[in-house]
């Protein structure tokens, strides 16, 4: 079956950096399209980035642009997603999710995605 395991969380200061990785089996990696989602306390689930087949299709919320990066390995069947100068609103369980590739805009919504890891929790403190 499917696993998504996320990896990579922890607490660290504001302006801080991390690096979260999500290791996936159980499918053919590299024709699924990858997402990063993060839900705080009290929050709805919301999307923060997603990766094509490759590094060349990228998609980010507004909150997130210019400072988290999403890359893929297919070799290792892995993605990831570099988070620069952390805030503590960026404090929240962060999850990956897969979905079968398809042509068009890269899907944002929790819906769209069918595949999900069990998450990994960011704290940043101020």
């Amino acid at each position: 079956q499917v696993q998504l395991v996320e990896s990579g969380g922890g607490l660290v200061q504001a302006g801080d950096s991390l690096r979260l990785s999500c290791a996936a089996s159980g499918l053919t990696f590299s024709r699924y399209i990858m997402g990063w989602f993060r839900q705080a306390p009290g929050k709805e689930r919301e999307f923060v980035a997603a990766i094509g087949w490759n590094s060349g299709n990228t998609a980010y919320a507004d909150s997130v642009k210019g400072r988290f990066t999403i890359f893929r390995d297919n070799a290792k069947n892995t993605v990831y997603l570099q988070m620069n100068s952390l805030r503590p609103e960026d404090t929240a369980v962060h999850y990956c999710a897969a979905v079968v590739l398809r042509f068009g805009v890269l899907p944002v919504q929790v819906t769209e995605y069918d595949y999900w890891g069990q998450g990994t929790q960011v704290t940043v403190s101020s």
